[in-house]
C-alpha cells in the first residue's frame, strides 16, 4: 500500500512517467515554436512598432531619424478624424469589405453544409466524385482562377453570351461600379442620394455607405464563394461522419422527419463545427488580397479596394509604410472584434441548465431524443 501510494506520488510529481511525456511534448514542438516565434511573432511585433512611426522604407525604422520619426498614435487617429483622401479610401475599402463578408460567410457556409449533406447520403452513387468535383476548386491557384474569371465575365465573354441567349443583355462586370442597392431603391424609384441619406459618417454619406457591393466586387464575391466551399464542405463532411448513431436511431424510432431531424438534433451538435467554418470563413474574407490584386486592383472607383489591398499599396506603392501597418492592425482588431461577438452569439445558453437538470445517466442521444420529442431537458417521458 506504501509502495503504490509512493508511486503515484511520483506520477502525479515532476518525475515520472507523466513528468517525462511533459518534458518530451515540449522537445517536439520546440522547432515549431521557434519557427513561429522567429517568422511570426517577432515579425508581428516589429510591424506594431513600424505603425507607431512615418518609415518611408529608407534605412531602418528602429534607429529613428528622419526616415522614421516616432508618431504615436497618429497613424490611426488619421484614419478616423482627418479630413481627406486617405480617410475616404480607408472607409470605402471597409464599406467594400463589409459587403463582401456579409455575402461570402453566410452563403459558403450554407452552400458547404448543403455539399456535405450530398456526399454523405449512404444512397448517393460516385460519391469520391461528387467529393473530388467539390473540392478540386480550393485546391487550385486563386491567381489562375482569376485569370479565368477575367475571361469569363469579360464584356464578350461566355457569361454575357450565355445571358444573351435568354435576351440578357449582360452588364460591364468589371467597369460597372454601381451598388447593388442602389440599383435595388432605383428600380423602387429611389432617386440618386435622397435626402434622408445625405448625413455624414466617418467622412462618407450614408448613401455611400449603403451602396452595397458593386456589379465588379460582385465576381469576386462568386469567385471566393465557388472556390472556398470545398474546404469547408469537408469540414462538415467529417463532422457529419462523426456524429454517434444513437441520435439517428433515437429519431427514426420517435419518427421524426428529416427537416425536424435536421433541425434539432444534426444541427445543434454541429454547432462548433459551425462556429470553426464561420470563423475562418471571416478571417479569410477580410484578408482577401489576391483576387483583388489581378482582378483590377480596387477597379473600378475603387468598388473593390479591400483594407488588406490598400495596406498593400499604402505601404509598398505610397512607401508610407506606417500608416499602411497601421490599416493592417485595424482590420486585425476588426477580426478579433468580430470572432468575440459570433462566439458570444452562438454560445450555448441552455448549457449551464441542462448540465443541472439532466441526470448523470442521460446520454446525447437521449437529450437529443427528448428535443425533438418536446421534452424539456432533464425531465423524462
Amino acid at each position: 500500500m506504501t509502495t503504490t501510494t509512493g508511486s503515484r506520488r511520483r506520477l502525479r510529481g515532476g518525475g515520472g512517467i507523466h513528468g517525462r511525456e511533459g518534458v518530451a511534448g515540449w522537445v517536439f514542438t520546440a522547432p515549431m515554436i521557434v519557427v513561429l516565434g522567429l517568422f511570426l511573432f517577432i515579425p508581428v511585433l516589429m510591424a506594431l512598432y513600424v505603425s507607431f512611426t512615418n518609415w518611408n522604407g529608407n534605412g531602418s525604422p528602429f534607429q529613428g531619424g528622419q526616415n522614421a520619426q516616432w508618431v504615436g498614435a497618429s497613424n490611426y487617429t488619421s484614419l478616423f478624424t482627418e479630413d481627406g483622401l486617405k480617410r475616404s479610401t480607408f472607409m470605402q475599402s471597409l464599406a467594400n469589405n463589409f459587403w463582401y463578408v456579409l455575402l461570402v460567410v453566410p452563403l459558403q457556409t450554407a452552400i458547404s453544409f448543403f455539399l456535405a449533406l450530398i456526399v454523405s447520403n449512404r444512397f448517393l452513387k460516385g460519391k469520391g466524385f461528387f467529393r473530388t468535383a467539390f473540392y478540386f476548386p480550393s485546391v487550385t491557384s486563386s491567381i489562375a482562377i482569376s485569370v479565368v474569371f477575367l475571361f469569363l465575365f469579360a464584356n464578350s465573354g461566355a457569361v454575357n453570351a450565355v445571358l444573351e441567349t435568354f435576351g440578357v443583355k449582360g452588364p460591364a462586370w468589371f467597369s460597372d461600379s454601381r451598388g447593388l442597392l442602389h440599383l435595388l431603391l432605383q428600380a423602387f424609384g429611389v432617386g440618386d442620394s435622397p435626402s434622408w441619406a445625405q448625413g455624414e459618417v466617418l467622412g462618407r454619406s450614408v448613401w455611400d455607405w449603403l451602396s452595397g457591393p458593386s456589379v465588379a466586387m460582385c465576381v469576386i464575391i462568386i469567385l471566393a464563394i465557388w472556390t472556398t466551399t470545398g474546404t469547408f464542405m469537408l469540414m462538415f463532411l467529417a463532422a457529419l461522419q462523426d456524429l454517434p448513431g444513437e441520435v439517428d436511431e433515437a429519431a427514426m424510432l420517435d419518427g421524426v422527419s428529416p427537416w425536424q431531424k435536421l433541425r434539432y438534433v444534426t444541427l445543434p451538435m454541429l454547432k462548433p463545427t459551425i462556429f470553426l467554418v464561420t470563423t475562418l470563413g471571416l478571417i479569410g474574407t477580410w484578408q482577401v488580397f489576391d483576387q483583388i490584386y489581378v482582378m483590377g486592383k480596387g477597379a473600378p472607383g475603387n468598388t473593390t479596394l479591400t483594407p488588406a489591398f490598400l495596406s498593400y499599396k499604402q505601404s509598398f506603392t505610397s512607401l508610407q509604410y506606417g500608416s499602411g501597418a497601421a490599416m493592417s492592425f485595424i482590420v486585425f482588431l476588426l477580426i478579433v472584434a468580430l470572432t468575440a461577438f459570433q462566439r458570444w452569439v452562438m454560445r450555448d445558453k441552455d448549457a449551464p441548465r441542462r448540465r443541472r437538470r439532466t441526470p448523470g445517466g442521460a446520454t446525447a442521444a437521449a437529450v437529443a431524443n427528448d428535443q425533438v420529442a418536446g421534452v424539456p431537458a432533464g425531465r423524462t417521458r
